[in-house]
């Protein structure tokens, strides 16, 4: 079974098609949005009806929570002052863009999916009570929609997280930095219980370097089993997109033009 993931489109049209393009071509089993459809740049809507269209099991992200409600608070954890202030120019042009009909699709989002598989493949036990295997789908974190979940938290701390979360394998973006973490919660029945944590990374703004549309793809075969790390792989997509295109649509709004080199550099 083949899961594609993306997630922080961020109103990019060009590399929400590219990326759509690229999982038709692998026509995985399922596909996931983790939301932050909106916000940074200027297709807003047409992103939100390109998902809406295919029918893309979607949950909001913060953006997507704050201009839901015409909220002049997207949720983001902006540090420098720069960053607010441009920041407060990005809100109030996704507030002014979107249409009404596709500010009430935000609303409708839901704040998390959660999948189970019951992956036993034995038929003599086909009728028998199994703990499924959990797939737990997020924004930032399962606790708050705007929470960062980084490489570099401790594995007893992001542990703590699943755990508590009760998540096998949980995806989440945000950060829009991809990575995959196995970490070990505390042992059940003398062995060591083993949950996977994946950041999907970003389609639409990039932020470790490398410039290019993200997704990822989950497979999980008959060797997964809760509490396991065999039969789980993760594949980062990376996808080339017009990314002049969607600078330039920064340089031409009311956006800040900072936005538009960001994306060309990835950061």
């Amino acid at each position: 079974m083949t899961i594609a993931l993306f997630s922080d489109i961020h109103a990019n049209l060009p590399a929400l098609e590219a990326v759509l393009a690229d999982i038709d071509s692998r026509q995985p089993d399922a596909v996931y949005c983790l939301g932050d459809l909106v916000g940074y740049n200027v297709w807003p809507n047409e992103v939100i009806n390109t998902i809406r269209q295919r029918g893309i099991p979607t949950i909001a992200g913060n953006y997507d929570y704050g201009i839901g409600r015409a909220s002049d608070d997207c949720g983001c954890a902006y540090r420098e002052e720069d960053e607010k202030a441009m920041g407060k120019v990005s809100i109030a042009y996704t507030n002014g863009a979107v249409g009404e009909a596709e500010r009430a699709y935000l609303r409708t989002l839901p704040t998390h999916i959660r999948v189970e598989f019951e992956l036993e493949n034995n038929p003599e036990k086909l009728w028998q009570q199994q703990k499924p295997l959990s797939l737990l789908l997020v924004h930032g974190s399962p606790r708050r929609v705007n929470e960062y979940l980084f490489e570099d938290r401790g594995d007893r701390s992001l542990g703590r997280v699943l755990e508590g979360a009760n998540a096998d394998i949980l995806c989440f973006g945000h950060t829009h930095k991809p990575f995959h973490k196995v970490v070990s919660a505390e042992p059940e029945d003398q062995q060591t219980y083993f949950r996977h944590a994946i950041n999907i990374g970003s389609v639409g703004k990039p932020k470790d370097g490398d410039p290019r549309a993200c997704y990822l793809l989950l497979t999980i075969d008959k060797m997964a089993q809760p509490g396991g790390v065999e039969g789980i792989s993760v594949e980062p997509i990376r996808v080339d997109y017009d990314i002049e295109r969607a600078a330039r649509g920064v340089e031409e709004s009311e956006l800040p033009d900072p936005y538009a080199d960001m994306l060309r550099r990835g950061r």
